[in-house]
């Protein structure tokens, strides 16, 4: 048996992702505040300072920059672009503007995010995205963000895993306050139509600012595997958590896929994850093979007009040795489907820093630690293997 150092296609992304609530600290008008500060939900711990990021970001390039990564995807805040219903803050335009300027300063291609998750309070409290009028609400304030993606940004993404807002709108229908598990419970189809048409008309206003900016969004790609016989059932319980988003991408630039585990489902849905079985400090399979099914999923659903870019990929392990297995096992996933031929553009870890993981510090997916005192950045061993390659241009060695 022999084995091939796989070379990134030309133009390839390499890089890590956070987004701004998880890392910027204080952001204190979106609806996340919110619910970090009412008794009653699921949530452990306040974000309060996170990683300080909305003041150290240029310490986070400098780390990203020197290891050897070429991209970096980061989110821009709803919630302080537009902190009240129709005043947009001329102060955070220019704070973001600053943020692209300084990654291409460091030789960092960004990749701007205009929604992960979080939005502003006033859009929360009229009702949401199924609000009358919601659409129009994002796209004016995708209009309003020219000024930080109008010149020095390729890729944009319109709204990170709409699959799971959807989920946890139709969990909060139901009274659950849990953060969505794997094994997704039933999405909220007005929650699921009405991302899409705000994706439509983000897309649009993206295009409206500078035509030649790449648009798309991420899929959470649960990797929805059938035992044997469940493969109807399989489909079934995959297509509104799933499939139906990714449809919706078949006519923009990219498409973002996201994955860190599996599911696999029987004739009666969702199998537990068997006793004994690795598991990562989300509690998820540890299944560094994922990614390679999500690919391949995504490019049967989407077509291979689409291109196809990991935008997240990762593990919530404090040991970084783990990590590095984990990344190993992924990568050669990714490098397989090149080789099949699939068209896949970049691949950027989650995360480039340990962060607030939506209740908790305490899953780190981080390839950069910090220290909750100083807030000093600390690389991990797997930051310097993974930039490494960067340098290298090359995904590592697989079986021929």
């Amino acid at each position: 048996m022999t084995h091939t150092q796989v070379p990134f296609p030309e133009g390839f992304l390499w890089g890590a992702s956070t987004a701004a609530h998880q890392i910027e600290g204080n952001n204190t008008n979106s609806d996340w505040w919110v619910k970090e500060h009412t008794a009653g939900t699921h949530i452990q711990e306040p974000s309060l300072d996170a990683c300080d990021s909305y003041h150290r970001w240029h310490e986070d390039m400098d780390v990203l920059a020197g290891l050897g990564f070429t991209d970096y995807r980061f989110s821009i805040e709803w919630a302080r672009i537009e902190p009240a219903e129709g005043q947009f803050s001329r102060a955070e335009l220019a704070h973001y503007r600053r943020m692209v300027e300084g990654a291409v300063e460091r030789g960092l291609r960004p990749m701007i995010t205009l929604h992960h998750f979080t939005v502003p309070q006033w859009f929360e409290a009229r009702g949401g995205w199924t609000a009358e009028g919601a659409t129009e609400l994002f796209a004016r304030y995708v209009a309003a963000c020219a000024p930080v993606i109008g010149q020095d940004v390729s890729h944009v993404c319109t709204i990170n895993e709409p699959n799971m807002i959807a989920v946890m709108a139709g969990q909060a229908k139901r009274g659950d306050n849990s953060f969505p598990p794997a094994g997704l419970p039933t999405p909220d189809d007005e929650t699921t139509q009405a991302v899409i048409a705000a994706h439509h008309a983000a897309v649009k206003e993206v295009k409206a600012i500078n035509a030649d900016i790449q648009v798309g969004w991420t899929i959470a790609n649960q990797v929805y595997q059938a035992l044997p016989g469940a493969e109807d059932v399989t489909a079934a319980y995959r297509y509104p958590r799933e499939d139906i988003f990714i449809e919706a991408a078949r006519g923009d630039d990219w498409i973002g896929v996201q994955s860190y585990t599996r599911t696999r489902i029987g004739a009666d849905g969702p199998i537990p994850t068997a006793e004994g079985v690795e598991r990562t400090l989300t509690q998820w399979e540890y299944y560094p093979s994922a990614v390679g099914y999500a690919l391949r999923h995504t490019a049967e659903v989407v077509g291979s007009e689409v291109p196809l870019i990991v935008t997240e990929n990762g593990i919530a392990t404090d040991v970084d040795s783990r990590r590095i297995d984990y990344y190993t096992g992924a990568l050669n996933e990714v490098a397989s489907a090149l080789q099949d031929g699939l068209n896949i553009q970049g691949y950027l870890a989650w995360s480039a820093l340990d962060n607030y993981e939506w209740g908790s510090y305490k899953p780190t997916f981080g390839l950069i630690g910090w220290n909750p005192e100083t807030f000093e950045r600390l690389p991990k061993p797997s930051a310097v293997w993974l930039g490494e390659m960067g340098r290298t241009r090359t995904l590592p060695r697989i079986a021929d």
